[in-house]
């Protein structure tokens, strides 16, 4: 055993002890796994892959595509692709049947932008402390595409030989315009099913750390960018007028921000709602049994968007997230812009919600436009009785007795490229943590290293189970 693994095992054993029953083990049982897991995201996030000038994204792809090669890839297998600033890396660890369509396993490589100054640890200094990998990405997710790459290493080096192709796929710009995965997802349109490993989806017990249930994401909302455009003739400062640029956006923006879009039901977040409510508070819990029942509650809508991490689940949601106004400190603006970001609930067009906006603004002086990038609506995946027992055997395996159920994810991924494909597309990434530790595109990133060992063994009970 060497140091680094040695160190790993000491360490990791030390976070199980203290942060009982997250591992499914009292020790890690798939130790040079683990430990390149760690070691292989620490490496990365030290990459500043941040689109824009500077982007590191391609060396983060190299970095991939050398921990393969030395696990038991043919170079020939790896393709690193540039695209702009940034790059997309596709893996392929060839079948014993030419004939089955591959199993895609998808992540991406790229971060969102951290300023070092608002953090308490440098974003892009990797830090283990306290039981925690920091770290910009050590959540959205350099540490589930480390996991990943270590899990098929772990595999290899067990001899293990799929019947069907697995090809491991990293895009670049996924927080941003979302580019390389529509690239990637042209390029593999036969998939059989793809296994997206972004974001944490295993749920830990907020008072006792426990694992409470694991959710996979059958369906995502629609992405949507609005411009709203208010122009003015100006004048002097001197000489306030009844009518201003950014008077008028600000009031219009107000109205947005007081408006709720219809609450919403589907097949799959009726389900999650009745399946997760059992490890909510009981107010919670009654408010998401009460709008699983009937999506016209109104005490139960209320209580559900007041919590960030409902409300999007039960509809469409808009929020103002860029403003701008003004060119001059001593005169009347005669421009205010804002940006209006949307995720839309499945089944209505970027038109439909946009038309809406308008309504809502109730100012016809003030201009819309959809300029959107990197998004397209999809139906959700089906619901496949094997790939619902693949998850089911994988939590009995790192997690027994935790359920597992389908889910909506109020965000968008690279799934939505393969699903435009009518690929089955699956977000399952292995990391269980608290909802308080989900600090995700937020400040001071972090994920419990003793999630480590069981999300390999999850890893490796998938990927079995899918590509034989």
């Amino acid at each position: 055993m060497s140091m680094r693994i040695a160190a790993f095992v000491a360490a990791t054993t030390t976070v199980v002890a203290l942060a009982a029953p997250l591992a499914a083990h009292a020790a890690p049982i798939h130790q040079q796994a683990d430990a390149q897991a760690l070691s292989l995201a620490e490496q990365a996030i030290a990459l500043r892959s941040v689109a824009g000038p500077g982007n590191q994204t391609p060396q983060v792809a190299a970095l991939f595509k050398s921990a393969l090669v030395a696990g038991g890839f043919s170079a020939q297998d790896i393709t690193i692709t540039p695209v702009d600033d940034t790059a997309y890396l596709i893996a392929r660890w060839h079948g014993t049947d030419p004939t089955l369509k591959p199993l895609v396993i998808s992540g991406h490589m790229d971060v969102v932008e951290a300023r070092p100054a608002d953090w308490q640890r440098d974003p892009f200094t990797p830090v283990v402390e306290g039981g925690y990998l920091y770290g910009r990405g050590a959540t959205d997710m350099k540490l589930d595409d480390t996991l990943a790459i270590a899990a098929l290493v772990e595999l290899k080096r067990q001899g293990y030989r799929p019947r069907r192709d697995i090809i491991l796929e990293f895009s670049g710009d996924e927080e941003t315009t979302m580019k390389t995965g529509a690239l990637i997802a042209d390029r593999i349109p036969d998939a059989e099913l793809v296994l997206n490993v972004d974001g944490a989806n295993g749920v830990l017990d907020e008072r006792t750390g426990k694992p409470a249930y694991f959710t996979w994401e059958g369906a995502e909302k629609t992405y949507a960018d609005y411009q709203m455009v208010v122009t003015n003739p100006g004048g002097h400062s001197s000489e306030p007028r009844a009518v201003n640029a950014i008077d008028e956006l600000a009031a219009a923006l107000l109205r947005i921000r007081h408006y709720q879009f219809k609450p919403e039901l589907n097949a799959l977040t009726r389900g999650y709602f009745i399946s997760a409510a059992r490890w909510e508070r009981p107010a919670t819990a009654a408010a998401m049994r009460a709008f699983a029942a009937d999506p016209t509650d109104r005490k139960a809508i209320a209580a559900l968007s007041a919590d960030p991490s409902l409300v999007g689940k039960i509809g469409t949601t808009c929020v103002v997230t860029m403003i701008s106004g003004g060119h001059a400190l001593n005169a009347l603006p005669q421009r205010a812009t804002a940006n209006i970001n949307c995720r839309i609930f499945p089944g209505h067009t970027r038109a439909a919600i946009m038309a809406e906006l308008q309504k809502v603004a109730a100012d016809p002086a003030i201009a819309f436009t959809d300029v959107t990038a990197g998004s397209v609506a999809t139906d959700a995946s089906p619901l496949r009785p094997d790939f619902t027992a693949a998850v089911d055997k994988a939590m009995h395996a790192a997690y027994p007795g935790v359920p597992a159920f389908a889910a909506m994810t109020s965000g968008a991924s690279d799934s939505m490229w393969f699903r435009n494909h009518h690929v089955p597309s699956y977000g399952a990434s292995p990391i269980f943590i608290k909802a308080s530790d989900d600090f995700m595109h937020g400040l001071n990133e972090r994920t419990p290293v003793a999630a480590i060992p069981p999300a390999i063994d999850m890893l490796l009970s998938l990927v079995t189970d899918l590509s034989h």
